[in-house]
Parts: C-alpha cells; sequence; structure tokens
C-alpha cells in the first residue's frame, strides 16, 4: 500500500533538505574549516561566530534529517535574525541586505520561519515519529 502525499510536501522537504545542507556547510566552514573560508580561521569556539557555527552544523544536519523540525527551525531562523540587527543592518542601509550583505541571512530567517511554521514536509524523520 502506497500513501501518496501532495506534491507540496515534496517541495516543502527539498527546501528543507538543501536549506539544511547549506547551512550545515557554514557551520563546518566555521568550526572545521571545511569547506575553507580565510576569514573564519581562528575563530574561537566560544565567540558569537562559534556558538553560531555550532547552531548551524547541529541546525543544518536536524533539518537535513527531519528531526525536531519546528523547533529546530524557530531557532536557527532567531539566529539569522541576531546576525542580520548584529553584524549587517547599520542605521543607512537597515532596509537594504544587497548593500549591507544580509542577504543570506534574511532569506535563512525567513526560510527557517516557514519550515517552523509548515512543518518538515516529507522525507522527514519526523513523519516516522508520528507513525509510531
Amino acid at each position: 500500500m502506497t500513501i501518496s502525499l501532495p506534491l507540496h510536501t515534496y517541495a516543502l522537504a527539498i527546501l528543507r533538505i538543501v536549506a539544511g545542507y547549506t547551512f550545515l556547510l557554514h557551520g563546518s566552514a566555521k568550526l572545521f574549516a571545511l569547506p575553507h573560508v580565510a576569514s573564519f580561521d581562528g575563530l574561537s569556539v566560544f565567540s558569537l561566530l562559534g556558538i553560531g557555527g555550532i547552531l548551524e552544523l547541529c541546525g543544518g544536519i536536524l533539518l537535513v534529517l527531519g528531526l525536531f523540525s519546528r523547533v529546530v527551525a524557530f531557532i536557527l531562523s532567531g539566529e539569522m535574525a541576531v546576525a542580520y540587527f548584529m553584524f549587517h543592518a547599520s542605521t543607512s542601509t537597515f532596509l537594504l541586505p544587497l548593500l549591507n550583505g544580509g542577504e543570506a541571512a534574511v532569506l535563512f530567517c525567513f526560510i527557517f520561519l516557514y519550515i517552523a511554521a509548515a512543518g518538515s514536509g516529507a522525507w522527514a524523520v519526523d513523519n516516522l515519529r508520528k507513525q509510531a
């Protein structure tokens, strides 16, 4: 017996997996230099960026797996909001993420907020927990 899910649940799953994967790459670049990003060289794990890297790596892995997706996505959305306001938004470019380098932070913030509201979609460990 196969269960047919609406197409949007698969699209949501793909969004969750791709966003989680790209996000975990940010974390692994900060914590393990994989891939190497020169601006993260010498980063302390106990700095704001280091703690962000831990959230990004762990949260990204959980999102890829679809485990605790709503809670994790909500936390990561908050992380990206804080990142935007602390590191990108200045008084002169507050509403211009293209100019202040905050485009990724804004997009991740709202992608994660959507996942927190909509759920994990198809292909998620969360779905296995619901069936048990």
